[in-house]
């Protein structure tokens, strides 16, 4: 009799202390409350150090933009000039040209004209392929 009440009140203490595990999600996106949905998104906006950044265009005078216009322009033309007296006026031929820290590499291959260029100052390249 003793062994069956020790047996008995054993098994109730287990049993009163056991409880059987569920999970609810919070996020309204997987099966919560929607009511989560606000307080959740005020969380994030209140965490977020982002700012968007503004997408309207201030407009520029007229004579602004003839100046920027200008530039552009003259700039061109001293870059067509520094460009013809170190290729020439027979136009692109093969071989290596540097202007500054770009080293310039053209040779013709089986798809056209290849223009390699690398900024030895960064180790950036690109290549031009002007095709047949």
């Amino acid at each position: 009799m003793k062994k069956l009440l020790l047996l008995v009140s054993v098994f109730f203490a287990i049993s009163s202390y056991s409880q059987q595990l569920t999970y609810k999600p919070i996020n309204p996106a997987f099966g919560g409350d929607t009511f989560n949905y606000q307080w959740l998104l005020s969380s994030a906006n209140a965490q977020n150090s982002f700012t968007a950044k503004s997408t309207a265009r201030e407009q520029a005078s007229e004579l602004e933009n003839f100046s920027n216009n200008l530039n552009r322009q003259l700039l061109s033309q001293l870059s067509r000039g520094l460009l013809t007296s170190q290729i020439g006026s027979d136009g692109l031929q093969e071989g290596t040209y540097s202007f500054g820290t770009l080293e310039v590499e053209v040779y013709d291959s089986l798809e056209g004209l290849v223009v390699n260029i690398l900024d030895t100052a960064t180790g950036e390249q690109t290549q031009v392929i002007l095709a047949n």
